[in-house]
């Protein structure tokens, strides 16, 4: 979901839009790490599983825009993989995560795209991460591999350290500069049609593991 608003002053030069992210992956790959460290620049190391999803958001500048990223967390556990639609539908964008140390989270990852382009918005912009980078000797995939399969799909790729915050920030600024433009519409005007999605953020018991 992409929506277009008028800036803070109540001119029409600056703009704000609203972008509906959501991140899949295999549990523990670190989603909602990346979440915890875009939106509050920290690390959790005390965490549990996300159950079904969560959701937060945060707004940044990118190329002179403000974009306010609304964050849907997903659960990765298997017997909450049905729930993910309702969470994706209506999103601008997608993070799709895997652990650089563990090549079945690679291998899950490219189920969720799948799924995606099955299910999920036409046109969604696909990001895919390869998260813990600082964990450089456990390497099971390597970054060719990673690199490789994102040209394939038409994806952005990076590699993210929710621990070291390396490259967390970049993936959001990405996504947001990858999106196409969309023309301003402002009161008095007719406004674009908006995708409804579910806005009642599932239980959440930790972040960092999930």
């Amino acid at each position: 979901m992409i929506s277009d608003k008028m800036d803070y002053s109540g001119g029409f030069g600056r703009t704000m839009r609203e972008v509906k992210v959501c991140l899949l992956g295999d549990t523990g790959v670190g989603k909602s790490s990346l979440v915890l460290r875009f939106v509050s620049n920290r690390f959790d190391h005390k965490c549990s599983a996300t159950i079904g999803a969560s959701f937060m958001s945060k707004s940044i500048d990118v190329g002179g825009e403000t974009i306010k990223f609304q964050i849907w967390d997903t659960a990765g556990q298997e017997r909450y993989k049905a729930l993910a639609p309702m969470y994706y539908r209506g999103a601008a964008a997608a993070i799709v995560v895997y652990d650089i140390t563990s090549e079945s989270t690679f291998n899950c990852m490219k189920n969720w795209v799948k799924e995606l382009s099955q299910f999920g918005p036409k046109d969604i912009k696909i990001a895919v991460a390869g998260n813990k980078c600082d964990l450089e000797d456990a390497r099971e995939v390597s970054k060719d591999a990673g690199r490789e399969y994102a040209d394939h799909i038409d994806a952005i790729f990076i590699e993210t350290s929710a621990l070291t915050a390396q490259n967390v920030e970049e993936i959001f600024t990405k996504i947001g500069k990858a999106l196409p433009p969309e023309v301003v519409k402002y009161p008095g005007q007719t406004l674009p049609r908006r995708d409804l999605y579910d806005t009642s953020p599932g239980k959440r018991s930790g972040s960092c593991c999930n």
